[in-house]
């Protein structure tokens, strides 16, 4: 009988198993399984595996909450300033320039790129120390402190550098002093006056202001390089005028010559006045280089109405001398002015034969009368005086003597222009 209890124990037994086996390795398997899924999510997520039994907080988050609890940030309110309700707080600003980027005439701004430090004490952000050494925090600490509400006055546009972070640093001593820096780049509106450009010097200042009503002012003075606007403005300018001179070295019969020389000169000059003032702002005042280069313009402009006025003059010349006999009739004064520009060779200028004696063309000339006045001494000489009419007659009658004035006036004039204009505006 007890045999055969314990064969029935053992065939019950060997039938369940197999069944705890199964079920164990199911349960098995569903972890691995759910360990794999965790794996892939992780990985997906965070591009490794990650063993949840190490796993601490954020470092940094963890740095800032001791940090708040160190300054005691939650037990004072700084929406406040320090000491609110008594006197003002001083505050120190500190101004490094990191670069000048940009200064625009035609918009009259400047833009540049600076550190704005402040600094000021408050006694709520003083902590113990034994070490007596400061601690240095990021933008995230600034927004929940009292800083100084300071701003740039007439500024057209700024920013605060942000990469690859916010460009703040936040330096906190034990004793409650605090340093304040930041990075930006501010465009800032400056009154420039033009009356002598591009021989000026502008004074542009930068504004920096509190609710406080206090202002800071920080000036630069700017003066401006010559150099560049003598090749781009001056020499072209200065050439242009003396090749308007050429002309007076051509014959005065070249028609085209001259007047194409003449045309392509003031052309020139009013190109060049028009590239200037676009580049310039609209001003109500002549500025210096206007002065200039209207200047040249007159030079340029009167060397062609100087040809206009030897034309004329030569043509009332040959006219008159044509009515008068003393040139032949078969003379024609267009082949002389001849508009192709040639001058013609076939003209006959033979001289005229001499006419006959008679009584009604003899001149008597009457005795001078005797003069009590003595003879001149050796060593003195008669000056023979003419009216200035008298010379403006006599330089019409040969107008080839324009020419040659015109070869000495007008670079002399253009030559003492010059001196004026550099020693009243260098």
């Amino acid at each position: 009988m007890n045999f055969a209890l314990s064969v029935l124990r053992l065939m019950c037994l060997a039938w369940l198993w197999p069944v705890v086996l199964l079920k164990g390795s199911n349960t098995q398997n569903q972890r691995r399984h759910k360990d794999v899924y965790l794996g892939k999510n992780t990985r997906h997520k965070h591009g490794g595996r990650i063993d949840f039994k190490t796993k601490k907080s954020d470092s940094t988050k963890s740095l800032l909450i001791k940090s708040e609890q160190l300054l005691r940030i939650e037990d004072h309110d700084f929406a406040m300033r320090p000491g609110f309700g008594g006197s003002a707080i001083p505050v120190g600003i500190d101004v490094q320039v990191e670069s000048i980027d940009s200064i625009s005439e035609v918009n009259m701004d400047f833009t540049m790129t600076l550190y704005l430090r402040h600094y000021w004490q408050d006694d709520r952000l003083a902590f113990p120390s034994s070490s007596n050494k400061s601690r240095t925090f990021d933008a995230r600490l600034v927004k929940k402190i009292w800083v100084p509400d300071v701003f740039f006055v007439h500024t057209k546009r700024s920013f605060i550098h942000d990469t690859t972070m916010e460009n703040i640093m936040l330096r906190v001593y034990p004793d409650g002093n605090i340093l304040y820096s930041v990075r930006i780049t501010v465009t800032a509106l400056c009154s420039m006056d033009f009356s002598r450009f591009p021989l000026d010097t502008q004074n542009c200042s930068l504004e920096l202001e509190s609710c406080w009503y206090n202002r800071l002012y920080i000036n630069f003075i700017l003066r401006r390089h010559i150099f560049f606007f003598m090749l781009q403005t001056y020499f072209p300018t200065m050439l242009m005028v003396m090749l308007s001179w050429v002309s007076f070295w051509i014959d005065r019969r070249a028609v085209p010559a001259r007047v194409s020389l003449g045309i392509t000169t003031v052309l020139t000059m009013s190109t060049i006045i028009t590239g200037v003032s676009a580049s310039m702002p609209q001003v109500s005042y002549v500025k210096a280089v206007d002065i200039y280069l209207w200047a040249s313009f007159l030079f340029v402009f009167l060397s062609v109405i100087e040809y206009a006025a030897v034309n004329y003059f030569t043509t009332v010349e040959e006219m008159k001398k044509l009515q008068k006999g003393k040139l032949p009739v078969s003379y024609d004064a267009t082949q002389a002015m001849a508009y192709d520009g040639c001058f013609h060779d076939d003209i006959d200028v033979s001289p005229f034969p001499e006419l006959p004696t008679t009584p009604s063309t003899t001149r008597t000339i009457p005795p001078r009368a005797s003069s009590t006045e003595p003879p001149p001494t050796e060593g003195t000489r008669l000056w023979r005086k003419r009216s200035v009419g008298k010379n403006i007659r006599f330089i019409m009658s040969n107008s080839y003597m324009i020419d040659s004035y015109s070869r000495i006036i007008f670079p002399l004039a253009y030559l003492l222009f010059n001196i004026m204009y550099w020693c009243i505006y260098s």
